[in-house]
């Protein structure tokens, strides 16, 4: 046998009996089993919080993009840009775009009986709804914005019950935009404003609350009247990607074609705010518990410390029959890893099971009003390793220093 794994086992071997001993269960011992159970509830609670920020990351991509296409089309400056150029009309023709949908948007102001609330107006064309799951988010009423007859728009819920506004199909409520290069008319400032009266004929509620409490879909040719922008003027160019094409290379083909004033986002970059506090929260979250860890592995020091001081006569006798410095120092190094190891697979196969009882059978509730009824949870292996190997770390971290102990006595 190789005379290295020899001595691998002999230091395994001892590092083992020390941990576990059933003869002579000092004190010392039980110090090594708290130490353990601290990494393991570290490590429990390490896998059972970064599960649940999984869980909310996922819930806010699954629901909070009933409005956002898989990519869109903005400015880097200003509000508008025209169609009509080549490289638009270019991207239309491109196989991997199913839908392609012309948006125009811009603030205003909602006015309802004596009620008065700035919102966005945006104004969309008939592709709109092939684009993004506009009709899905509709609570009350229908979609009949591309009602040629008269001019109809949905509402969020939140904006319906600041004004309040209900679905009344026999009266209108009145938008008003300032005018493009207007002056205000102190004497008669309304004179500034445009105006359009716009039938309500549907509530949506996108479960988030920058639209929800925020905007007021239009026709697009509505919108632009009242913002008085030229028929081929948008604010942006909502894409629907085909299924059999990739949503980020089909973003980097258009980002190529585009000019140097247009830039295309996917969802996520669309929402760059909203999952980066999500990402910004989960970290931090990892952080405070990666102290509460190292707080954890410290107790490794104390009681691998007294388990030296404890041993001397042992490690003489281990001097006698052979055994170097090097070798005794790793026998104490192994029992530190051991509490380390034992303590994160103990505690990481807590946390697992403990999150997927919580995915199968929902035990923590959030309480009435949110989008889900119990805490969302998604295990990622990763985190997982990430768990096991900031746990082994920390674990030679605080063995590595006793360890160097015996080197100084033994001089």
């Amino acid at each position: 046998m190789n005379p290295k794994r020899i001595k691998y086992f002999f230091v395994f071997f001892i590092a083992f009996r020390y941990l576990f001993s059933r003869k002579n269960q000092s004190d010392i011992n039980i110090i090594s089993y708290i130490s353990m159970c601290g990494v393991a509830v570290g490590s429990m609670a390490l896998v059972c919080v970064l599960s649940v920020f999984n869980g909310f990351d996922k819930l806010v991509k699954d629901n909070f993009s009933l409005f956002d296409p898989d990519l869109k089309i903005v400015p880097k400056e200003g509000k508008f840009f025209s169609t009509q150029n080549s490289t638009i009309q270019k991207i239309k023709t491109l196989e991997e775009i199913a839908f392609f949908s012309e948006v125009m948007e811009d603030n205003a102001l909602l006015s309802y009986e004596s009620y008065q609330l700035p919102i966005t107006i945006k104004g969309i064309d008939s592709n709109a709804r092939n684009v993004s799951d506009i009709d899905e988010a509709i609570l009350e009423g229908e979609n009949l914005i591309h009602n040629s007859a008269l001019q109809f728009g949905i509402v969020g819920i939140g904006v319906a019950n600041q004004l309040p506004i209900g679905i009344n199909l026999s009266k209108s409520v009145e938008i008003y935009a300032p005018k493009s290069n207007a002056k205000i008319n102190i004497a008669r400032p309304e004179a500034s404003f445009s105006k359009q009266n716009i039938l309500i004929s549907g509530i949506f509620s996108a479960k988030q609350e920058q639209y929800d409490s925020k905007y007021l879909f239009v026709d697009i040719r509505n919108a632009r009247n009242l913002f008085e922008r030229k028929a081929t003027e948008v604010s942006a160019i909502e894409i629907k990607v085909d299924k059999d094409f990739s949503i980020e290379k089909t973003k980097k083909k258009i980002s190529k074609l585009l000019s140097n004033n247009l830039s295309v986002l996917n969802r996520y970059e669309q929402q760059a705010d909203l999952y980066r506090i999500v990402k910004i929260e989960k970290w931090v979250t990892y952080l405070i518990l990666f102290l509460i860890l190292i707080v954890a592995t410290f107790n490794i020091i104390g009681s691998l410390s007294m388990l030296i001081i404890e041993k001397r006569q042992d490690i003489q006798t281990l001097q006698n029959i052979g055994a170097d410095r090097k070798t005794i120092r790793q026998i104490f190094l192994c029992e530190g890893w051991l509490i380390s190891i034992i303590g994160a697979v103990i505690g990481i196969t807590l946390g697992v099971l403990i999150c997927l009882s919580q995915q199968y059978f929902g035990w923590l509730k959030l309480g009435s009003g949110y989008i889900v009824e119990t805490y969302p949870v998604l295990i990622h292996v990763g985190d997982i390793f990430l768990t096991f190997f900031t746990v082994v770390v920390l674990g030679f971290v605080t063995a590595y220093y006793p360890s160097k102990y015996i080197k100084k006595n033994s001089k």
